[in-house]
């Protein structure tokens, strides 16, 4: 069964609670998204470690119940 957007919403939300998150359903499927995640949680920390961060986040989910997640992680301005 597919994940929906305001699942994978509230998963980060509840491990990074300070983060922006935004969610596109990249091929109506709900197998497919894209996400970008904005948080000062993520200030000295490298990419990787970001992006780490998020898929902590969703756990097992990630290539089970969500397929595909592409993933973009940024620090606020």
């Amino acid at each position: 069964m597919a994940m929906q957007a305001n699942e994978i919403e509230a998963l980060i939300r509840a491990a990074i609670p300070d983060a922006a998150v935004e969610i596109t359903d990249l091929a109506g499927d709900g197998d497919h998204y894209a996400a970008r995640v904005t948080s000062e949680t993520f200030r000295g920390m490298s990419r990787l470690a970001q992006q780490r961060a998020v898929y902590a986040a969703l756990g097992e989910r990630m290539g089970g119940v969500l397929h595909a997640l592409q993933l973009t992680t940024a620090v606020p301005n």
